[in-house]
């Protein structure tokens, strides 16, 4: 018997075990234990650190190595029957769970986190040497034997220590968990908490820099949310490790203030990946919803922890998609599905899901809901803002970085900052000569635009010329994209769309970021291109910019990604909506590029394709006449395409799709009449982004 257990793919202390069959022959058994006892005993001789628990980690190091010599020693015996297997697969499965404990409590990241729950892991080791005590003394009489007396002796030995030490909860977790606690009733009090408490709580983690502290809020930003119970204690221990991040270190060392970087870098494995799905295809059959924690059953079909617990729960032991009995109830975590919905959420703008908002209600432990966590952003937010208005160039560079983080996902760190007047500071350094601190700086206007109340700030302070300054001419691309983001966000606003359009820079260097930009800075560029195009007076300058023969360009490269796609289409068929837009669309000759990027919109993810096409298309007879139909008519693919939409279509591609086969039809049937209205009836065209 072989045991894997994959400790990088299970959620920290959670345990998912396997207990042995009790068919399984006894040498197979003793060896696996004995190879897991082995494994576990290597802690003691590996450089690893225990920074809480430390006593009963080694306490149960020592009682393992115990267990150990007992195993040796009965290997090579030849027992059957149940008596003899079922305690020794009750303390495989002990094992198991000690060796997940192991591994948790030496994880660098998790060390705050598992000193938070430092008293269930006391709690484990307790419940586990419990049951191991129990099956050691279930063990017949016939299993001791052959062995020494020594081996008895050691034995019984193991069975008195383990009752002696009790594993309880250390006093110096006791003194840590104190300490934080006073801290956080400070913060609730609006007390700013002693600095020297916090860096002696820091070093009995054994928390030395900037990047070890950023490892545990990153730990924490993706564990939080993950579990029923405990919601808001973690949510109040994040925000403790943040501020002591901003706070307790002067600088970031590690890769320096590109820390950010080997994120970006970590995407692109599944960038290919991404790029061909949707957000449906992360939805759980069951609940409909975006997934929180995939599981996959005994059928291979992945569905929501929750949910499928919901569903066997209330008496259904069948797969809800195919009805096939289930093998076994047991629920194996589904990682790479996991890690595929975070990287979709975090290149799409898709709030990532969470459990978070399912349990507020009971915990009150919504973002904004608790007061500690508040009173922590606060006071961050007030710390850095001094660093922005009094530091040095190196103090700020750091301070915008962390404003950068801490503004990435949280509403409450943006509305703190803003309330906190950071913006100003911002739009300074986004002049920077430096081109890090002038693309944190973008990043963090970008994360803080996201805010509503941030527009006008941004705006009356001169930030539209000094962001389209950055979009034209900033140092790195990727600051180029941030600014991009940032004139979507400022377009939202109807009076700042006629500001941004009469800007005689802003939409050439849109423009000309689809032409050079990657994935995301194009992806960008056009929605903010799109937003623009709202404002009618808007349609002559986005021509002017010769954006039209561009995109038709892309429609046709086989490098566009079906998202360029789908967004270059959008625009395009903002711009029919106008006679002049669609004049420009037709000088290019695309109607046969549309056409063709509309047959090849069948599959499932391409969907939008083919509902934007429809709607370019059908913008283009309206405005552009009977030469349009003429050409459409000719084509002998088209109406296939159009009766696809009508069964598999969405139901605006269907609407659209009707409306085109309509027109075509009334075109065949006039065809041999001289004459035919130059427009076609106007409809009002409902354009999906």
């Amino acid at each position: 018997m072989k045991f894997n257990a994959d400790h990088s793919n299970r959620r920290t202390l959670t345990f998912p075990v396997v207990k042995p069959c009790e068919s399984i022959s006894y040498s197979t058994l003793i060896n696996s234990l004995i190879s897991l006892c082995s494994t576990i005993s290597t802690f003691n001789s590996r450089a690893v650190l225990f920074t809480s628990n430390k006593r009963n980690a080694k306490n149960a190091l020592r009682f393992i190595g115990l267990l150990g010599v007992f195993l040796e020693e009965i290997k090579d015996g030849d027992f059957k029957g149940k008596s003899v297997i079922s305690p020794l697969c009750d303390i495989h499965v002990v094992l198991q769970e000690i060796l997940g404990l192991f591994h948790d409590l030496t994880r660098r990241d998790a060390r705050a986190w598992v000193l938070l729950r430092s008293e269930d892991v006391a709690g484990r080791f307790r419940a586990g040497f419990g049951l191991m005590v129990g099956a050691v003394a279930r063990i017949p009489e016939v299993v001791f034997g052959g062995c020494d007396v020594e081996v008895r002796e050691c034995v019984d030995f193991l069975t008195r220590q383990v009752k002696r030490v009790g594993f309880g909860v250390e006093s110096g977790d006791v003194w840590a968990l104190g300490v934080v606690g006073s801290t956080l009733g400070r913060f609730e009090r609006r007390v700013i908490p002693d600095p020297s408490e916090l860096r002696r709580v820091m070093g009995y983690l054994d928390i030395k820099t900037w990047s070890e502290c950023d490892d545990q809020v990153r730990f924490l930003e993706n564990e939080n949310g993950l579990f029923e119970s405990g919601l808001e204690s973690t949510m109040r221990l994040l925000g403790l490790m943040a501020y002591c991040r901003c706070v307790l270190f002067d600088h970031i060392d590690g890769n320096n203030i590109n820390n950010n970087r080997k994120i970006e870098e970590n995407k692109c494995e599944y960038v290919s990946i991404c790029e061909s799905l949707k957000l449906d295809d992360f939805k759980c059959p069951i609940s409909l919803e975006v997934m929180v924690d995939p599981v996959t059953i005994s059928t291979g079909h992945t569905y929501d922890r929750s949910s499928i617990l919901k569903w066997f729960k209330s008496g259904n032991p069948v797969c809800p998609k195919t009805g096939q009995k289930v093998q076994s109830l047991d629920l194996v975590p589904n990682v790479a599905i996991k890690s595929l919905i975070k990287q979709y959420c975090l290149e799409n703008g898709v709030p990532l899901p969470s459990v978070k908002a399912k349990y507020n209600t009971k915990n009150g432990a919504n973002d904004v809901g608790s007061l500690v966590v508040t009173e922590i952003m606060k006071m961050v937010a007030g710390f850095l803002s001094i660093k922005l208005a009094l530091g040095t160039m190196a103090e700020k560079s750091k301070a915008v970085y962390e404003i950068r983080l801490l503004t990435k996902r949280s509403t409450l760190s943006r509305v703190c900052f803003v309330e906190c007047g950071v913006i100003p500071y911002l739009l300074n350094l986004i002049l920077a000569k430096d081109s890090t601190t002038q693309e944190n700086s973008m990043a963090a206007l970008l994360n803080l635009s996201k805010h509503s109340e941030s527009r006008p700030i941004i705006v009356n302070n001169g930030g539209l010329g000094l962001v389209v300054g950055v979009l034209r001419n900033g140092v790195k691309i990727e600051a180029r994209h941030h600014a991009s983001a940032v004139l979507f966000y400022l377009s939202s606003v109807e009076e700042y769309r006629r500001l941004i359009g009469s800007h005689p820079d802003a939409i050439p260097s849109l423009v000309e970021l689809i032409r050079v930009g990657g994935g995301q800075g194009r992806k960008n560029a056009l929605a903010a291109v799109f937003s623009l195009l709202m404002l009618p007076s808007n349609h002559c300058r986005v021509l002017e910019g010769r954006l039209v023969p561009l995109l038709i360009t892309l429609l046709g490269s086989q490098n566009s990604t079906d998202d360029l796609i789908v967004d270059s289409l959008a625009v395009l068929s903002a711009l029919a909506e106008k006679h002049e837009g669609a004049k420009a669309i037709l000088r290019t000759k695309a109607v046969d590029t549309i056409v063709k990027v509309l047959c090849s919109s069948s599959s499932e993810s391409s969907r939008l394709r083919g509902e934007h096409c429809t709607a370019l298309l059908l913008a283009l007879c309206v405005n552009g006449g009977r030469e349009v139909v003429a050409v459409l008519g000719k084509n002998t693919s088209l109406m296939g395409a159009l009766y696809s939409l009508l069964i598999e279509g969405t139901f605006r591609a269907t609407k659209k799709a009707k409306s085109l086969i309509n027109i075509l039809h009334e075109f065949s049937e006039r065809s041999s009449i001289p004459s035919m209205p130059r427009a076609l009836p106007h409809e009002n065209f409902i354009h999906v982004w």
